[in-house]
């Protein structure tokens, strides 16, 4: 994250819309940042959620979202374009790590 000077902001939690795309495959959320550069954004991501501080000249976006389902962040894509965040990542293959159990 790119440093601003440091002064007094007030923390504020950004607009957030998340949605299941129409495969229910991925996860789409957009998050509202007006005034923040892309430079100015600290966006991380896990599996079963993500953390967001975006800071502006006098304010800091601050938010923590959990997923319903888990996702795969490594294969998460983000784009900032005037004010607005968009992330897409897919969801975990729920076989992916699941393990066959003997029937006695």
């Amino acid at each position: 994250m790119n440093e601003i000077e440091t002064v007094d902001r007030i923390r504020v939690a950004p607009e957030v819309c998340s949605f299941v795309d129409d495969e229910h495959s991925e996860l789409n959320i957009e998050i509202s940042l007006p005034g923040v550069r892309k430079e100015d954004i600290d966006l991380k991501m896990r599996d079963d959620g993500l953390s967001l501080s975006a800071l502006r000249e006098d304010l800091e976006y601050v938010t923590t979202i959990a997923f319903c389902c888990p996702v795969s962040p490594d294969q998460a894509n983000a784009e900032y374009d005037n004010g607005l965040l968009r992330v897409r990542v897919p969801f975990q293959d729920i076989t992916k790590e699941s393990v066959s159990i003997k029937i006695k």
